[in-house]
């Protein structure tokens, strides 16, 4: 079983690609219910993205939940460009025999703006072939760290990711533009359950993922986060083409 989580579908594109080349399946952690009997699995593995060199909250919520015995376990984290320490702290978790990072289109658009076409494009290229060879590993369940963790990782990981935890995943920010034409899209999609609709506009209770899900996928571009947001571009993974 491969379980991930996605706010904008990079981790869902990746878990579903490693899936396929693997005889396996992918569940969306946020669909899963009840708690996932794993008994009889052979391999469990975890997709997800990096949030500020961490592992998002869901996912850690989710990893307590499984029970596993001595199945072959790996993780694969999608980020911009480094993990730090994310996949060390998150085997404190979750145990993992093997960890790999796959650098994907920034969509963290609080803080700078999305990646253009072709930067976006030769990512997913790359992550493509990458994914080919992570998982000829993972059917051979090879044993392996392949995370790029990038310079001053301790710190990133720990200080600056418990600021972004405590200080940096307050909704108050988040306001709707008079493009909003009431869709709903955004309360509906939302991971964390923290959007509600009032009058047809949304509101959001007081933190979130930020997995940014709303913000990007928003058909009116018409939600925002802080003044700078109204001048950069959206992001969410592309429909494949033949």
């Amino acid at each position: 079983m491969i379980f991930y989580f996605s706010g904008t579908g990079n981790s869902r594109w990746a878990a579903q690609k490693i899936a396929a080349l693997t005889n396996d399946e992918a569940f969306d952690i946020i669909q899963c219910t009840d708690v996932p009997d794993v008994t009889h699995e052979t391999q469990i593995g975890l997709v997800f993205p990096i949030y500020a060199w961490g592992a998002p909250e869901p996912v850690l919520t989710f990893v307590k939940k499984i029970h596993r015995k001595t199945q072959f376990t790996f993780g694969v984290c999608t980020c911009g460009e480094e993990a730090g320490l994310a996949m060390k702290k998150f085997s404190r978790f979750f145990p993992l025999d093997s960890s790999y990072s796959l650098v994907m289109p920034n969509n963290y658009i609080i803080g700078a703006d999305v990646d253009d076409e072709e930067t976006a494009r030769q990512k997913i290229t790359a992550a493509k072939h990458a994914i080919e060879q992570l998982s000829r590993e993972i059917l051979q369940q090879k044993r392996t760290y392949h995370v790029h963790e990038g310079r001053f990782a301790s710190l990133k990981s720990g200080l600056v990711h418990f600021g972004f935890e405590h200080f940096a995943r307050s909704t108050k920010p988040f306001y709707v533009t008079d493009a909003c034409n009431g869709c709903g899209l955004c309360a509906a999609h939302c991971p964390a359950n923290t959007i509600s609709m009032a009058q047809k506009k949304p509101v959001w209770a007081q933190r979130c993922f930020q997995c940014l899900r709303c913000i990007n996928e928003c058909p009116q571009a018409a939600i925002q986060y802080t003044k700078a947001t109204e001048r950069r571009s959206r992001y969410t993974f592309p429909h494949e083409k033949p």
